[in-house]
């Protein structure tokens, strides 16, 4: 028994090296991966204001990780499939999923689970925004995400972009590309930011690691890395010129946090689904409840006066009837 406990850890080590690996070989090689992606100045799809309605809402939630439905291990096929009706039911104007869709990126079956499972997000004409997670980028999809390509075929050619949304303004990033100084994808964001339509007042921005995270306790392998911790940086100098309220919505670590840090709102929004990490809080995060896990999605409310949001949890996966909890609830006011 301890043999095949040892083995199974070993491998989940390893596992978590190898994306480790690819992670650090996607940003160590950032130009020969990016030069020849589409990265245009301006909005990069426009919804028009007639398609919108005057109080809008937009769901945002990551770490689903479709794969076999009989596997268990990694993800919880439940609770997955649970969260992906009720966010139909909602019927919200946009959905921002922070990567990690698949659980191999590199295994077209998964894509084909995904696919299969939200067939109520396409019958609902549901208009769905992917950021790009390290699952998505798994062997020959970390230097060209064919797979992620084929199940968003909008998105060919990118790996971030941005979205004109009636007074809001929704970017996805690709965090497994460098966005520090002298790369490519920053550049283009901080344009981005320079060009915003005159009507933006806020900026929702979704990428899958987090640039203001709590760790998972005794765990220090999701901790906030350079890389985003430079996006934190960059993001709250905005915040000072913009009159936009930017709005971060990150996954990778499987549970629910949330931060305000120098004028930018911070949200860890993974749990989708993946199995659930359990957090070390810091007096920082705002959300102090002790209830584990936490399957949940983030919706954000325009009300025609400001921004509210709720993160509602899934009790219990298993139960019937399924029982939603509204568990954190925050106001985002425009500026003046």
């Amino acid at each position: 028994m301890f043999r095949k406990q040892f083995v199974y850890a070993t491998l989940i080590v390893l596992g978590i090296i190898q994306m480790n690996l690819q992670a650090q070989e996607s940003l160590a090689g950032d130009d020969s991966l990016t030069k020849s992606l589409l990265s245009a100045p301006g909005p990069t799809f426009t919804i028009s204001q007639t398609d919108i309605p005057a109080h809008w809402s937009l769901i945002a939630y990551g770490d689903m990780r479709f794969t076999d439905p009989s596997n268990e291990s990694v993800t919880n096929p439940f609770a997955r499939r649970a969260l992906v009706a009720k966010i139909a039911s909602e019927h919200p104007d946009a959905l921002m999923l922070s990567g990690d869709v698949p659980y191999d990126g590199s295994n077209a079956d998964d894509y084909a689970v995904f696919h299969s499972e939200t067939t109520a997000w396409r019958d609902e004409h549901l208009r769905v925004y992917p950021a790009l997670g390290n699952h998505e980028l798994h062997k020959d999809e970390v230097r060209e995400p064919k797979n992620w390509w084929n199940t968003f075929p909008e998105l060919k050619g990118r790996r971030w972009y941005s979205v004109e949304f009636a007074n809001s303004y929704l970017i996805a990033l690709d965090s497994d590309l460098s966005l520090m100084d002298g790369s490519r994808q920053k550049a283009w964001l901080l344009d981005q930011f320079q060009h915003l339509p005159a009507q933006t007042r806020f900026v929702l921005i979704s990428l899958h690691h987090p640039p203001v995270a709590d760790s998972i306790e005794g765990n220090s392998s999701h901790d906030v890395r350079p890389n985003e911790r430079a996006l934190a940086v960059m993001l709250e100098a905005q915040a000072n010129d913009s009159k936009a309220q930017i709005i971060v919505v990150a996954g990778h670590i499987h549970n629910y946090q949330r931060f305000f840090q120098n004028g930018v709102t911070y949200l860890v929004s993974g749990g989708g689904g993946a199995k659930p990490h359990p957090i070390a809080r810091t007096s920082a995060d705002f959300f102090k409840d002790k209830d584990f896990p936490n399957y949940h999605y983030v919706r954000f409310y325009f009300d025609g006066k400001q921004l509210n949001a709720v993160m509602y949890r899934l009790a219990d996966p298993k139960a019937n009837p399924l029982v939603w909890e509204k568990k954190d609830s925050f106001v985002i006011k425009p500026k003046p």
